[in-house]
């Protein structure tokens, strides 16, 4: 049976699920940038400490050998990978935080999570980032900025843009 649903009563129904995403949004952020400086206090974002976290995911991890071959060349040029992953890791989780850009930050965050995640493999349990690889899947298709978010402001200055 079909139900002829008011614009008014769409929006009363999608309201606790933008509240969902919103809480989704905000803990895959404060994730990332308790990851930041959690690795910022062991030196992971230094090239040694970097290089040797890397080379103890080649060794003892189950990734497919050609993903093995990635790590070795991340670690092999640690001095710019280590960077860039700091950088990475602390600008998704203040985008995620303060929920601008939130799509594009969050399908960005779903690729990183992923790349982690089998990196992973075998050396951690298996759904330990598999959950936040999806939820930030999620976030990027379910528009999760448009709620208590920079991107709410911009959504109602631009509605039709993807970018929120």
């Amino acid at each position: 049976m079909m139900t002829n649903a008011s614009p008014t009563q769409n929006l009363a129904n999608q309201l606790p699920a933008a509240n969902g995403l919103a809480i989704v949004r905000l803990t895959i952020g404060a994730m990332l940038v308790w990851v930041f400086f959690e690795n910022l206090g062991k030196g992971l974002y230094t090239p040694a400490g970097y290089a040797g976290l890397i080379n103890y995911y080649i060794k003892a991890s189950h990734s497919p050998a050609a993903w093995k071959a990635v790590m070795g060349l991340a670690a092999s040029h640690a001095a710019m990978a280590a960077p860039m992953q700091a950088v990475t890791e602390i600008s998704l989780g203040i985008l995620l935080v303060i929920g601008l850009l939130t799509r594009p930050a969050a399908f960005v965050a779903f690729l990183y999570l992923g790349s982690l995640w089998i990196s992973e493999w075998g050396t951690s349990w298996i759904w330990e980032l598999l959950v936040p690889v999806l939820a930030s899947l999620g976030l990027a298709i379910g528009c999760a900025g448009r709620r208590w978010g920079v991107d709410a402001w911009l959504s109602q200055r631009w509605p039709s843009s993807p970018w929120w």
